[in-house]
């Protein structure tokens, strides 16, 4: 099938459309229903009575925004009219909830008029945060959003204008920085004088181009004052009148430093953008079919150009989606009254910085693994780049704060936080673990250190304060790498074969020469980075290792058992995953070390694994796993986790702990508060215990792909000193999080 028939299958499969309510609260019982509903609504309805600001506390209003559309200028399709407009709408209201959790009433006026539009939408006020004014033709488009900003004591935003005039901006900023040229110096000529031209142009003068650098032109030529006086043109387009002699858009762009498009396709050739001044900075941005092609913007010149469009096949997309929502979540969430000229600037500001930093693994992956590193192909983030929220939202808060917009003021670190947490439960558990880290950064040596991954992570380590990593490598190799990258630090770097390790040599020697290894197997052992950083760690000069990144999980594992073996009162090291739910959250152990361990052994695990769960701040409820339910069947497989429970229970551990049980026992409340109700646990287990390494392995993967878990992990429990393997794959994140978990172990155990 062809885009359009896919689209359509898309939309009419049940239920049709793409969006719908769901509630927030319990209604189960007749007392949910109660409170919902009549009679217990009359009591915050009274409280809103007296005070209007608690319909913030007590409703949905705080997090809803209107979409609003007479259906009068739908994006490639023009005055199509409301009804037409719905899945458009309903689209917006998508990316709204995916990229920045706001809810979205979709609303479609049939009304042409101005007036009848903006009354409406005023009427509707006491419902929403937040309106949203969408495809809307200009130039009344210009008038509706002014009118409502001043009758209204919410954000209204009209996207359309704002949105591409702040990503543009931000895309201006970092094309500026890298052609070397200065804001209120340049020249920029506009093709198109609609709502986003004339709303790019103003924004573009906040960010500090001088008004009269700028040219626009429509389908007329040059906007000049000749014309302003002698033709019919609408006050927006005569605020940039030039004083520029009659002139088509090639004698516009004849030495200017910006082009902007907000036209039509096609309307832009080589020799225009040939004729540009030096270094020039080419935003075609007409959709579907920009004004110029990106490969021949390239190929028109043989100096730095930057090109940027509004399609996601080419670098440099101005994509809308990178700012309503975030612009909309930081005003929201400062029950802001308007969405004023400061916090844009913010917005603006906040994603050109962004563009500046390392990206993420797995946006790298989602835009086809191609590099995604600062400069001319990458001036402002991908879209499906998750800090845009926790970076962007912060900052229009922030704005809205000091320009006197907010109503609430919020604790920025804390704002952060709970931001992250809308991106799923496995942001807002690390978290726990990064702010312990930063507390009392330890010393974190990086095996495989001339790895890109690995030099990428030491450097978001140092950057946010996590860790002081140390990368075990070829001093030249890291460092040429690190600059390859576009990293600006300087990393602390250990090379074995650049210093005299005598003592580490000896160190190894004496734990592994009655284990076969001589004092020259023992260097040789050295030159393994494996080796190098436990030996490292071992005579204190680490406070933890990181391993494992290019090496299968028991080949890496082995050395710091070898070398720093597990801790004085355990016999077993275990992997441990954390999965990570919407509204729970379970440790799994052991998924990765143990084949068959006996009922000491499972016991030895459950201690580890509940004294790790504490560390993400977790009280641990523990079950011990089988197939069978407290005593259902007799043999040696279901006795030992039993044993365990017994164990545990005898040695008077301070955390719940029951077993043998089943897998869904352990986490059903119903079954084992109903069913078992002589349980020892309160509430449902939070740390599953599987009786041997199959089934833990099969048990989190199942858990993981089916369930929909995120998992972090496998963290290593039970070592002397804080150690962690990684898995071969794992991407940068996943290496600074358990950067992050063995410093808190460094800390707990004062290593």
């Amino acid at each position: 099938m062809g885009l359009d028939e896919d689209s359509l299958d898309y939309h009419r499969r049940p239920p049709p459309g793409k969006i719908r309510i769901s509630t927030t609260k319990p209604t189960q019982t007749q007392r949910d229903i109660s409170l919902a509903y009549s009679p217990g609504v009359a009591a915050p309805c009274r409280e809103i009575d007296d005070d209007p600001d608690e319909a913030y506390t007590y409703t949905a209003k705080a997090n809803l925004v209107a979409v609003v559309s007479n259906g009068s200028a739908v994006l490639g399709l023009g005055d199509i009219g409301a009804q037409a407009s719905k899945p458009v709408m309903e689209g917006k209201g998508v990316l709204f909830k995916r990229f920045a959790d706001i809810d979205v009433f979709d609303i479609e006026l049939d009304q042409d008029g101005a007036d009848e539009v903006v009354r409406t939408v005023d009427a509707m006020e006491p419902t929403f945060g937040g309106v949203n004014l969408e495809d809307i033709k200009a130039p009344e488009c210009f008038e509706i959003e002014e009118r409502l900003r001043e009758s209204m004591d919410i954000p209204v935003f009209h996207d359309d204008q704002h949105g591409t005039a702040i990503i543009s901006g931000a895309a201006l900023l970092n094309a500026c920085e890298i052609s070397d040229k200065e804001l209120d110096e340049i020249d920029v000529v506009f093709s198109g004088a609609g709502a986003s031209a004339v709303a790019c142009a103003e924004f573009y003068v906040s960010l500090g181009v001088e008004r009269d650098s700028i040219t626009m032109c429509d389908s007329s030529g040059v906007i000049t004052e000749r014309r302003a006086e002698e033709d019919d043109l609408n006050e927006y387009k005569r605020r940039f009148a030039s004083d520029a002699p009659k002139g088509d858009l090639a004698d516009a762009m004849d030495g200017a430093d910006v082009f902007v498009g907000l036209s039509v396709g096609g309307i832009v050739s080589q020799d225009m953008v040939a004729s540009m001044d030096d270094d020039p900075i080419v935003f075609a941005m007409a959709n579907p079919d920009p004004e110029i092609g990106y490969e021949e913007v390239k190929e028109a010149r043989d100096d730095t150009v930057i090109a940027a469009t509004g399609r996601s096949d080419y670098p440099n997309q101005v994509n809308n989606v990178l700012g309503f929502p975030f612009i909309f979540r930081g005003a929201l969430d400062v029950r802001a009254r308007e969405i004023n000229e400061d916090m844009k600037v913010a917005a603006a500001e906040a994603l050109a910085e962004l563009a500046k930093e390392d990206v993420p693994d797995a946006v790298v992956k989602a835009y086809g693994d191609e590099p995604l590193r600062f400069g001319p192909d990458y001036i402002i983030p991908k879209p499906l780049d998750p800090r845009v929220l926790f970076r962007v939202a912060p900052a229009v808060a922030r704005a809205a704060s000091e320009s006197g917009a907010a109503r609430i003021e919020v604790d920025e670190e804390e704002y952060v936080e709970e931001l992250e947490a809308r991106l799923g439960k496995s942001r807002e558990m690390m978290r726990v673990v990064l702010n312990k880290a930063k507390s009392d950064p330890k010393r974190v040596a990086l095996a495989d250190g001339e790895d890109e991954k690995m030099i990428r992570a030491a450097y978001q380590m140092q950057d946010q304060k996590i860790a002081e990593p140390v990368l075990i490598g070829d001093k030249k190799e890291v460092v040429q790498k690190a600059a390859d990258l576009g990293l600006n630090f300087e990393p602390d770097i250990v090379d074995p074969d650049a210093g005299e390790y005598d003592r580490y040599a000896e160190t190894l020697y004496e734990k592994r020469r009655r284990k076969g290894v001589t004092r020259s197997e023992a260097s040789e052992l050295l030159e393994d980075s494996n080796y190098f950083g436990s030996v490292m760690v071992e005579c204190g000069d680490a406070d933890a290792l990181l391993t494992g990144l290019s090496h299968h999980y028991p080949s890496a594992l082995r050395p710091p058992l070898e070398v720093i073996g597990t801790a004085e009162e355990a016999k077993h090291a275990a992997g441990v995953y954390l999965l990570t739910f919407e509204n729970r959250v379970l440790f799994v152990a052991d998924t990765t070390v143990n084949f068959s361990p006996d009922a000491n052994g499972l016991a030895e695990i459950a201690e580890h694994t509940a004294e790790l769960a504490r560390r993400f701040n977790v009280e641990p409820r523990v079950a011990m796993l089988s197939y069978s339910n407290f005593g259902s069947v007799e043999n040696e497989a279901t006795a030992q986790p039993r044993e365990a429970a017994r164990f545990l229970r005898e040695d008077g551990v301070d955390f719940e702990v029951d077993g043998e049980m089943q897998a869904d026992t352990a986490v059903v409340e119903d079954i084992l508060k109903g069913t078992y109700d002589f349980a020892e646990l309160s509430e449902p287990a939070n740390v599953l215990i599987f009786p041997n390494l199959e089934s833990g392995n099969i048990g989190y993967k199942l858990l993981q792909r089916l369930g929909g878990a995120e998992a972090i992990g496998p963290m290593l429990v039970g070592m002397d000193k804080p150690v962690h393997v990684l898995q071969r794959g794992d991407e940068v994140k996943d290496i600074v999080n358990l950067a992050a978990v063995a410093t808190v172990d460094a800390q707990k155990n004062d290593y």
